[in-house]
Parts: C-alpha cells; structure tokens; sequence
C-alpha cells in the first residue's frame, strides 16, 4: 500500500521546544501516542512522526537550508482553522514565515501559513482545496 508509514525527527533538545511541539502536533488533530525519555510518538491516521534525541547526532543544530529535511506540511483543514492555528502560534513558540504573502506564498490557488520553532524546524499547514 503506498503512503507514508512515519517519520522520524531527530532534535537536538527535545526538551526545549517539546511543548512547541505538542501544541502544534495537538492542535493539528494528531495524539500523543506514546513516551520514553528522550523521546516521543504522535499518531495520525496511520501514520506517525517521532520526535527523539540521539548521540549520534553529527550536529546539534538543525538548518533546514541544509541538505535533509526542509520542512514538513500537514492538513491545516479549512482556511479558517489554517487561520486561527497562524494566529495562535506565536504564543505557543512558533514563529510565522512569509508574513507579507500570507496566506498564499506557495502561489495563489495554494492557501497556506509557514512556521518556524526555536530549533529552526519549519512547517506547512495546508488548507483544504475550495472548489
């Protein structure tokens, strides 16, 4: 079956922008499904993304200008929720990208906001096609 089964995000500090995580990940309608130390899993459908540290980091910062991940998108639902999640999300650690294209930086049939944490991960949330 083609899809994505999960991913892996491999942080620095996870205790550092854990709640930035949460909130988002929350907020986005994934649960938290499970928990160690150093360590987390957030289902969604059938699929999940883990956020963990790791000693075999190679470098303890991420840049996603770097070869690797740039960002992760996610289903935002309707422009309203897309809306209220880019509102919210200075007040919860993330800082808002392409402030002066909002809501359409990704071109004008794409309605989306761009956010950044504190440990230089950026993600999409994506609104859902109005047709």
């Amino acid at each position: 079956m083609p899809g994505l089964h999960h991913v892996e995000l491999w942080i620095a500090d996870l205790d550092e922008v854990r709640a930035q995580w949460r909130w988002v990940l929350g907020r986005l309608g994934f649960t938290l499904d499970g928990e160690w130390p150093g360590g987390e899993s957030w289902m969604a459908g059938d699929a999940y993304l883990t956020l963990t540290t790791s000693p075999n980091l190679s470098h303890a910062a991420h840049d996603r200008r770097r070869a690797g991940l740039n960002h992760l998108a996610f289903h935002g639902g309707a422009r309203d929720a897309v809306d209220a999640i880019m509102a919210e999300a200075p007040a919860h650690g993330w800082h808002p990208l392409y402030t002066d294209r909002y809501p359409h930086a990704g071109g004008d049939r794409h309605y989306a906001g761009w956010l950044e944490n504190a440990a230089g991960f950026k993600i999409e949330v994506v609104a859902d096609v109005v047709v």
